[in-house]
């Protein structure tokens, strides 16, 4: 039984969400993905930079930092780079000291993107959320998106919200709460269901 099978089985709004949408694939990042080129500390510093943006803003601050520490991003060219570069490119003070912190736990080892691949979703999610500024959602969107994890749900996530709002007929767009609590039924493929959901939003 596939994932979208087992959805379907799941849960009845599951099974008319596949209809309507087919079996997205959950772990395509588009255009964002592609401007990370593939690499963990280059992709985990663009969820940072996306938090609260549009695509099109993120890329573009997120061009404008690469043309000051490099492309690929490295930690240790962006700590080479002022603070004040930074903000100039568009990066706010909280976002500018998390792409730095970031850097420093990347190079004395605090954080490290093999051993990360090697812990379960709540361990490697804390282990994200110990640097400054990242938050749930930002741990969550990088476990699915690079490590390609089949159940991550970041349910704080406004276009999940929305696409929920639709598909389950609500008058208002459910908390993060709320969706964690009635996503507990499509364990152990939340991404799955996620993209579903995200199709559904816009």
């Amino acid at each position: 039984m596939s994932e979208y099978d087992a959805l379907a089985a799941s849960d009845a709004d599951m099974t008319a969400l596949i209809a309507a949408h087919g079996r997205p694939d959950p772990f395509t990042w588009a255009s964002l993905e592609a401007a990370a080129g593939g690499k963990p500390f280059p992709e985990l510093a663009l969820h940072i930079v996306s938090q609260q943006l549009s695509t099109a803003a993120a890329l573009t601050i997120y061009g404008r930092v690469t043309a000051l520490a490099g492309d690929p991003l490295e930690p240790g060219r962006l700590l080479e780079a002022q603070v004040e570069a930074l903000r100039a490119a568009g990066l706010s003070g909280a976002k500018s000291a998390s792409l730095r912190d970031l850097a420093e736990r990347v190079l004395d080892g605090r954080l490290s993107f093999e051993r990360l691949a090697d812990l379960d979703d709540a361990a490697a999610q804390a282990e994200l959320q110990a640097v400054r500024g990242i938050g749930p959602w930002s741990a969550q969107m990088f476990l699915l998106h690079y490590y390609r994890r089949p159940d991550m749900f970041p349910a704080a996530d406004i276009g999940l919200q929305r696409g929920a709002q639709a598909a389950f007929g609500l008058a208002e767009r459910p908390s993060a709460d709320e969706l964690t609590a009635r996503a507990e039924r499509w364990r152990p493929y939340r991404s799955y269901a996620a993209a579903l959901l995200w199709a559904n939003s816009r």
